[in-house]
């Protein structure tokens, strides 16, 4: 069958017995082909939710190759188990607003892969504070849009306007995903909240003790052996969003500090990718204040 007949649906509900038999045989009684399917039971552990999460890849036959019919299809079983179910078509591409500021590697990397095929994504615009990336936007052919936070009066209205312009450019756009690819500025709880599990931010990690600019110099300074970067989802709190997808690098005294900030650099790049492919690929799933990863 052609990929616009394919679908994933992902769910969560109460973990109890009877969730996989009732998806699957549904989907089987439909007619549909089930390419891939992953479950997870959150039952166990002091925080735990007694969540039951489930990714399901399957293809649907003609009649019912849309998302509303699917839906339709699935209300019975969605209320029998107080489901949170969603129906994705694989043959849509989300849209993904880039955001940087003065640092551009994750920025690069993202659309290399993008442009190499390996990120299924359309990517209408870039967004900076600064002008250092118009000239690789353009190579790229996607729109910059250089909004500035700076100008005379008080820097929260300031700031809140300028995030105003970045809504209307995310509504225009129908973006469905923000990624702040190295964006060095803090959001408003406002800004936040209205991108509540469709943004992602990147930063370095395994450096706890070492807060404020170039944390990698005083990670060397302090001698580290270990560094790594966090990918995870944006909230009002700073960088304790949950979290996608973590990795570390192992580092020595034979390290300047200039290579320290490269291996850490090359880390922050593979995470976020890795983060922002499994989002888009519909294998993330939040669990209170953690995610359900299915790789």
């Amino acid at each position: 069958m052609a990929r616009e007949h394919e679908f994933i649906l992902t769910l969560s509900c109460p973990d109890t017995k009877g969730v996989v038999y009732a998806v699957s045989g549904l989907l089987y009684q439909a007619g549909c082909n089930i390419l891939d399917s992953q479950q997870f039971g959150d039952l166990d552990g002091d925080d735990a939710t007694g969540l039951f999460f489930m990714r399901v890849h399957f293809e649907a036959p003609p009649h019912l190759a849309d998302a509303p019919t699917l839906e339709r299809l699935f209300a019975h079983v969605r209320q029998q188990y107080a489901m949170d179910a969603r129906f994705h078509a694989v043959a849509h591409r989300p849209r993904v607003l880039l955001m940087v500021s003065q640092h551009g590697h994750c920025l690069n990397d993202l659309l290399f892969r993008w442009r190499s095929g390996q990120l299924a994504v359309d990517v209408p615009a870039i967004v900076s504070n600064h002008t250092t990336f118009a000239a690789l936007a353009d190579s790229y052919g996607i729109a910059f849009h250089h909004l500035p936070i700076a100008g005379d009066g008080d820097a929260v209205r300031v700031k809140a306007a300028q995030e105003a312009q970045v809504r209307a450019l995310i509504e225009a756009a129908g973006v469905d995903l923000v990624v702040l690819a190295r964006y060095m500025q803090i959001l408003s709880p406002a800004f936040c909240d209205a991108l509540k599990g469709r943004a992602i931010n990147i930063h370095h990690s395994f450096l706890p003790s070492f807060k404020g600019a170039r944390p990698y110099a005083q990670a060397h300074a302090r001698g580290v052996k270990l560094i790594g970067a966090t990918a995870h989802y944006v909230t009002a709190d700073l960088d304790e969003g949950p979290i996608i997808e973590q990795d570390v690098a192992r580092v020595d005294h034979s390290l300047s500090a200039e290579d320290l900030t490269a291996v850490g650099r090359d880390v922050e790049c593979v995470v976020l990718a890795r983060a922002v492919r499994w989002h888009v690929e519909r294998r993330v799933l939040m669990n209170g204040h953690k995610t359900v990863v299915f790789r």
